[in-house]
């Protein structure tokens, strides 16, 4: 009888103990969602080194207005993260409690290094990403590059390689396109086209070792370059419009026409 007494007793101390905990587990969550917890500021600013130029802490705070959800102890960091990182022009975004009120957003602004496609831009780091391009302050000195879903690192690579070739002639890339059969053609800052052919790295694992039997992407290049001036000098001044980059053993120049006042006359 006694040992029953006492574990009803216990029981009932268990019970007691349970609900008062209940009731403070209550109480914590009705008072961390009152107002005065409430997040009442933002504070928005660069990653270190990188200060913005196609966004401001104003543009973000407008894209991402009515996006948060909870109190200063409530916040998911992490789906914060993600509203942050949803705006345009934001590639990452660093999100954290600044007591008693706040929150700190870190911000790390995209970088493009080209456009790419009909309305889409790749960064630096190759990845593609979609803002308003309003706010670039001159899309024309972007490269277009243009290619299939899932070839952006490989068009990044080769636009970068032919970067290097013809920096030493003074030339630079102004659109790079690969087509749906894996054709490279390019257009450089003299106005002339290249048409480079199948890219052997495109369908590779490895796109500097390539399809075997194919030649590679890079000899193709470096054949050009180091002829272009040879080239130029036996042209006397003539503008080249195409160069078709394609033949196993050289490769095929398209002139400009002459203009009128200079053209051969005909024989009567």
């Amino acid at each position: 009888m006694w040992n029953e007494a006492r574990l009803i007793n216990a029981l009932a101390n268990s019970l007691m103990v349970l609900a008062t905990l209940a009731l403070l587990a209550a109480g914590v969550a009705w008072l961390v969602r009152m107002p005065v917890f409430e997040i009442e500021r933002i504070e928005i600013e660069p990653a270190p080194d990188t200060p913005f130029v196609h966004v401001s802490p104003e543009l973000i705070r407008s894209a991402i207005a009515g996006r948060l959800e909870g109190s200063f102890f409530t916040l998911n960091l992490d789906a914060a993260r993600e509203v942050f990182e949803s705006a345009g022009w934001v590639r990452r975004a660093g999100v954290r409690r600044v007591w008693p009120d706040k929150l700190r957003v870190t911000i790390e602004e995209q970088q493009p290094l080209a456009l790419w496609n009909e309305s889409q831009m790749i960064n630096t780091w190759g990845e593609v990403f979609t803002a308003n391009r309003a706010a670039l302050e001159d899309e024309a000195s972007l490269a277009q590059l243009n290619g299939p879903d899932g070839t952006e690192s490989l068009m990044v690579q080769r636009y970068a390689e032919l970067g290097r070739w013809f920096e030493s002639l003074g030339l630079t890339v102004r659109s790079l396109s690969l087509s749906d059969r894996y054709a490279l053609q390019a257009s450089l800052s003299n106005g002339m086209t290249l048409e480079i052919g199948r890219d052997p790295g495109a369908e590779a694992p490895d796109p500097q070792a390539g399809v075997p039997g194919a030649l590679p992407f890079g000899e193709r290049i470096e054949r050009f370059v180091k002829v272009w001036p040879v080239a130029q000098e036996r042209l006397k001044g003539r503008t080249v419009t195409h160069a078709d980059l394609r033949y196993p053993n050289g490769f095929a120049l398209t002139l400009a026409e002459l203009p009128e006042s200079v053209q051969p006359e005909k024989k009567r």
